[in-house]
């Protein structure tokens, strides 16, 4: 089979990263979204059953058949827009079903349409490369941040890493992620209370549609997730150089979270940050191979909702601060490439830069994140600065 011969340590290695970052970072927020919503135990435990599926199997599927790095991950904006509704009260786990379902139909709307890749077309590579190394430069932020709390931990970390970089090449991310763990265990901060072993069960929950839950819910979900999700992550899959069809894939996260969503599935989309790691250099030297990266991902998501409390708590399990370090130290390559294409072509470049510091900012407006804010301010400004002019000879 190919993917076993495409698959080395350096593509395994971006997987499990891309998993320990993406879950452990904001697992809590969608923790938070089901309680508000008053869910039981076992209806958490289900949430992170049709979660882990729905994103293994987009993940891992698409990249087999396409050999291109898919990489969904659940909505975490989605997740915060939800845990505040659901904590302002007046709505229970059947509206948020309810919420759920139509906000997928809307994704696979957009998908079907081709509406959503038709917009992404028109925005210059500049500015999609500046969405995405804005996006991903907070995680580099917080990688040095991590040293406030752990110092020796990130400055280890960090000299594994130069010196793989040196030395071992390929092999510098996987070098740094045992250089971190091996400290981490040896100081006796890996949380091993937190892993028990159970299989997780699917809950069914029946939906209840009303207005209230489309105005408060279903819209919101919606936008984020598209605003603050699926944009960054074209971006990221042009940046990366791929040609994906972005329309069927965003078709297949929406009937993916339809299927799942009384199960728990809230919203799944394309990722950014976590496919900034399987797509980049680090994960294999050849872009045709790191399709493996995904797939591992995939595999990997697909395991945590099989087997739920246990996977869940290996992963918690870390300190905040080794996740922190891994992520910001494995998305260097990914920063650097996105900020040497938004700043490259004179034209482009001051349009560029605002889309970059606006979606570093961190911004969020009527409940919207920071990459839609940037890329609308960088298109105003390459508006103002163009329009008009005559093109340059």
């Amino acid at each position: 089979m190919p993917f076993f011969r495409d698959l080395n340590l350096s593509a395994a290695t971006a997987g499990f990263v891309a998993v320990l970052v993406g879950f452990t970072s904001s697992v809590a927020i969608v923790f938070q979204a089901a309680q508000a919503f008053g869910a039981t135990p076992a209806q958490i435990t289900s949430w992170m059953w049709a979660l882990g599926l729905g994103m293994g199997l987009c993940s891992a599927i698409p990249s087999l058949v396409l050999r291109q790095p898919v990489m969904v991950a659940w909505s975490t904006p989605g997740a915060a827009v939800l845990a505040t509704a659901g904590l302002a009260g007046g709505f229970t786990m059947a509206d948020a079903v309810g919420a759920f379902i139509v906000s997928a139909a809307l994704i696979t709307l957009v998908g079907a349409t081709g509406w959503f890749e038709r917009v992404m077309n028109k925005i210059p590579m500049a500015i999609a490369s500046a969405l995405l190394a804005g996006v991903l430069a907070r995680f580099g932020l917080q990688a040095f941040d991590a040293a406030k709390t752990a110092l020796p931990l990130v400055v280890l970390m960090l000299l594994a890493y130069l010196m793989g970089r040196r030395f071992m090449p390929r092999y510098a991310v996987p070098l740094t992620l045992v250089v971190g763990v091996a400290w981490v265990v040896a100081q006796g901060q890996f949380n091993a209370s937190a892993v028990t072993f159970e299989l997780a069960m699917p809950v069914f929950s029946l939906p209840a549609f009303s207005l209230a839950g489309f105005t408060s819910l279903a819209l919101p979900l919606f936008v984020v997730t598209m605003a603050s999700q699926n944009l960054p992550g074209v971006a990221a899959i042009r940046a990366a150089g791929y040609d994906m069809p972005i329309s069927r894939i965003i078709t297949m996260t929406g009937v993916a979270t339809l299927v799942l969503a009384p199960f728990g599935a809230f919203a799944l989309n394309l990722s950014a940050i976590t496919a900034a790691i399987c797509m980049g250099p680090e994960a294999h030297p050849d872009r045709d191979k790191r399709y493996a990266a995904a797939v591992v991902c995939g595999g990997l998501y697909v395991l945590i909702g099989l087997f739920g409390a246990a996977v869940t708590g290996v992963l918690i399990a870390f300190p905040r601060e080794l996740v922190l370090a891994i992520a910001g130290i494995a998305l260097l390559g990914s920063i650097g490439g996105g900020l040497h294409a938004a700043l490259k072509d004179d034209a482009h470049r001051e349009a560029a830069l605002i889309t970059f510091l606006v979606t570093l900012s961190g911004v969020v407006i009527a409940g919207v994140g920071s990459a839609f804010w940037g890329v609308l301010a960088g298109a105003i400004a390459l508006f103002v600065q163009q329009y008009g002019l005559k093109p340059r000879k």
